[in-house]
């Protein structure tokens, strides 16, 4: 798909957001984000949040001189420094550390790569559904964001892991992966506080890093060079002195990718089931696809080519709802952005979220419409679920392709149903999910 739209001029103007907006709006900053993004409509905006003033990043025009200049707006301050207590500063830091575990990483996530792996992403995705099955036999409504962890965590187990690690420990690790995201909304939502200072969530992100310290360096000791698995991979790397990786780093490293991969994939496809259940005509071309595609089976990777509005449907997903909504940049020299002076030291924040809402870059940007994905061309800087530039997301074929198994195999054998509180209504948190715990029952497929 080619990403040469055309889209309207950026506005070389600044608007100054005062703190009453955003602090009137404290129990739910994505209403006051929503109302920010369709007044400044792509203007650069400047947030006044106390002592912090971040600069609010939304029209693609801007968004591509931020990537273009990664050099200078770095992965750093807001968001990154309490998340890098949890993934460490190899593949989601910055500098030479950054550039080795790029180096190690890349190849493993390679499209043609991904292909290679597919067999055994379709076969841990077919055992994830029929462990599924068992588990809802009774009738019972399920957690969705719990069920779609669960097979996301089993692809990313086979794979990353070869199966080595125990099914509790895996469990336990996205449990405590889920907690610490959450954990993380209050740093998002307090950036003006030190971490010296204790927030609510700290003593559960900290938690959650002591789960993943747990649950990794064991993989890492009992890996075997004739391991094919990610672990082992990495234990085999060397890194830009050509020395082997220390143990730290491989913990880094695997704790990022598994963040990434969980983060993004499993929000992605609770939000599936959330948009399929309010638009029942997109839900009925989807059952018929499965059905057509896969019959009463598992996927496999042949599927994949013809499971395209499957591809559609999660494309639009993610537009609406990418589950990174806010990217954090701080810029370590004076720059020009759309015209407005930044000095070094500003943070820099770039929302996906908003981008994607522009209705100057997407046509009806509120209106769930995959169909717009059949082909169209897109946006240059205007589609960001998987970040972009230097940082660009390695994951972004696997976890389309694992994403689109997993709802092909459950639509092949059930009907989901969600019942309970539910709403398309966002929750801002270190990732976007939704406000309501969703809840489905998976009826059997007749």
């Amino acid at each position: 798909m080619t990403v040469t739209k055309p889209i309207p001029a950026a506005p070389d103007v600044l608007i100054d957001v005062p703190a009453w907006r955003l602090l009137r709006s404290a129990r739910d900053p994505m209403a006051a984000i929503d109302a920010i993004g369709r007044e400044t409509n792509g203007a650069l905006a400047r947030l006044h949040l106390g002592p912090a003033r971040p600069y609010l990043v939304t029209h693609p025009a801007h968004v591509e001189h931020v990537y273009r200049n990664a050099d200078r707006y770095r992965r750093e301050g807001m968001l990154w420094k309490p998340v890098r207590r949890l993934v460490g500063t190899g593949i989601a830091g910055e500098g030479e550390r950054w550039r080795t575990s790029r180096r190690i990483l890349q190849p493993l996530f390679t499209l043609r790569h991904t292909r290679s792996m597919s067999d055994a992403m379709a076969a841990a995705v077919g055992e994830a559904v029929e462990l599924l099955a068992r588990r809802v036999a009774d009738g019972r409504p399920v957690d969705v964001l719990t069920e779609m962890t669960r097979i996301t965590h089993r692809v990313l187990i086979r794979v990353f892991f070869g199966n080595r690690i125990r099914e509790d420990d895996a469990d336990r690790l996205s449990t405590a992966i889920d907690a610490a995201f959450v954990a993380l909304g209050w740093r998002i939502a307090l950036p003006w506080v030190g971490h010296a200072m204790p927030v609510p969530g700290d003593r559960a992100f900290a938690k959650a890093v002591r789960i993943a310290d747990e649950v990794i360096y064991p993989l890492i000791r009992t890996a075997r060079p004739d391991d094919d698995d990610l672990v082992a991979h990495l234990v085999a790397a060397r890194d830009e002195h050509g020395e082997p990786l220390e143990e730290a780093r491989i913990r880094d490293d695997l704790v990022g990718m598994v963040v990434a991969g969980t983060e993004v994939t499993a929000l992605t496809l609770t939000w599936v089931w959330v948009l399929l259940d309010a638009h029942p005509e997109v839900f009925a071309r989807l059952s018929e696809e499965a059905a057509a595609v896969v019959g009463g089976g598992d996927p496999r990777p042949e599927h994949l080519p013809r499971l395209e509005q499957t591809r559609m449907v999660l494309r639009e997903t993610l537009r609406l709802y990418p589950v990174g909504w806010v990217l954090p940049r701080l810029l370590t020299a004076d720059d020009t952005l759309g015209g407005v002076p930044i000095r070094a030291g500003s943070t820099i924040m770039l929302s996906p979220y908003l981008t994607h809402r522009l209705p100057g870059v997407w046509p009806d940007p509120l209106t769930f419409d995959p169909q717009r994905f059949a082909g169209q061309e897109l946006p240059r800087f205007g589609y960001l679920p998987f970040s972009a530039g230097p940082h660009s997301c390695l994951g972004e074929h696997f976890g389309h392709a694992q994403a689109q198994l997993a709802v092909a195999a459950v639509l092949a054998r059930f009907r989901p149903e969600l019942v309970g509180p539910r709403s398309l209504r966002p929750r801002a948190t270190a990732s976007l999910r939704p406000w309501h715990r969703a809840r489905m029952v998976l009826r059997p497929r007749g």
